[in-house]
């Protein structure tokens, strides 16, 4: 589980901005809406995590930032000319001359070098992932530093998991017995200077390096379109079609939120490729996909990021969660994550951006962040839980309209 995140001289981000969930073990959850970072640990952290703030406020910022991450520790880019995830830095003067610093912990295995071992058993702890790199035009110049540390069981001192740095045009690298490199410093000469250890090691089969990339894999996003096929709603359905048990999946949820739709059917046309046609109850002929309502639409398209964690124990990014969407739906769709007997078992996690400020009345506070820019476009985030003074049965929606929370947009 996701508790923690560090931004600093990333988009709008100037300053380092630390947003820590962790939830306190005495914090009694009736509804399922928090889960232990690892299996055992008493520190908990939220499965929903909604970002509130103004338009153009940095709330995408933060969904930028782990779809980043994500992408640069899984992408295979060993013999690719560039990594094609953009990146950049705030803009003005001196900090495009500054590196861009991103961190991340998370709970997790600690041992994953022996999990191919037949009487393996994982150990869990904390895992703190660290990346400064510096970056021109949107695209990485070099990394200066990557790190990966742990703290089995989640206690003591960070220890060393891997350090990567960069003297000239000189990559060291320190192991450890977690990620040994024994026989295979070699590969640091296959090491781009803007590519990650993980990812290049993992490329070569190291088992904690394909350990580490397969876990950053498990993050489903639309911030780039990835899963979001406005553009090409074909690929969309094509997707769906080939899998029975996803379309049964969401015929299922369908026939559940959208009055009157029984069934969505995919068939293959030649020349025209996969259509997507909807069985409403009383019409006469089915409805063709794009006839079909935006709001069904959208839902159709978030499906598949969500069955994808889901499944996978992932974390979903999910940018303008409120879009089309209605909102008597929105509050369902977390609901699914706090289900850990049907639809959560693996303890998956969402962080979304939204504007509906009626959503605020189905969260608590340890779920809702919220990003504020200043008037030199600096954008800060903070937790709800930063205001010491909020009472649990305080109306968050009335308060964060009147103000009283910041991220509200000022007119006039």
């Amino acid at each position: 589980m996701l508790y923690k995140i560090e931004l600093e001289n990333f988009y709008s981000i100037r300053e380092a901005q630390v947003l820590d969930l962790s939830v306190s073990p005495s914090l009694e959850d009736t509804r399922g809406r928090f889960a232990a970072i690892f299996p055992g640990s008493t520190i908990r952290t939220p499965k929903v995590v909604a970002i509130y703030g103004a338009n153009a406020s940095g709330k995408t910022t933060i969904l930028r930032a782990l779809h980043f991450l994500s992408s640069f520790i899984s992408s295979v880019n060993v013999e690719s000319t560039d990594f094609r995830q953009p990146v950049y830095t705030f803009n003005d003067e001196e900090s495009r001359g500054k590196p861009i610093r991103l961190a991340i912990e998370l709970g997790g295995i600690t041992n994953p070098q022996r999990d191919e071992v037949d009487d393996f058993k994982p150990e869990f702890g904390t895992l703190r992932y660290e990346l400064v790199l510096r970056a021109k035009d949107g695209k990485i110049e070099r990394v200066l530093w990557e790190a990966m540390r742990q703290r089995p069981n989640g206690t003591g001192r960070w220890q060393r998991v891997f350090e990567r740095t960069a003297e000239g045009d000189t990559i060291s690298v320190k192991d450890s017995d977690v990620f040994p490199m024994v026989g295979l410093k070699h590969l640091l000469k296959t090491l781009r200077p803007d590519a990650s250890l993980i990812s290049t090691y993992a490329y070569f089969n190291h088992p904690t390096a394909g350990f580490y990339r397969e876990t950053a894999s498990r993050v489903s996003s639309n911030v780039d379109r990835r899963w979001d096929f406005i553009s090409g709603d074909n690929a969309l359905l094509g997707f769906i079609g080939q899998q029975p048990e996803l379309l049964k999946r969401l015929n299922r949820d369908l026939s559940r939120i959208d009055v009157g739709i029984e069934e969505l059917r995919i068939e293959h046309i030649p020349h025209l490729g996969p259509q997507g046609r909807f069985l409403h109850s009383g019409l006469h002929e089915e409805m063709p996909w794009e006839l079909e309502s935006r709001g069904t639409q959208a839902f159709v398209r978030l499906f598949p990021q969500l069955a994808f964690v889901f499944d996978k124990g992932g974390v979903a990014l999910v940018d303008e969660f409120d879009t089309l969407i209605h909102p008597l739906v929105l509050p369902e769709i977390l609901r699914w994550f706090y289900d850990n007997e049907t639809r959560n078992p693996l303890d998956a996690q969402m962080w979304l951006t939204c504007h509906s400020a009626t959503m605020l009345e189905d969260l608590v506070k340890e779920e809702v962040v919220i990003a504020e820019k200043d008037s030199a476009g600096r954008t800060r985030i903070y937790s709800l839980m930063d205001f010491k003074a909020l009472r649990r049965d305080d109306n968050l929606y009335k308060k964060y309209l009147g103000g009283a929370y910041g991220g509200i947009p000022v007119i006039g």
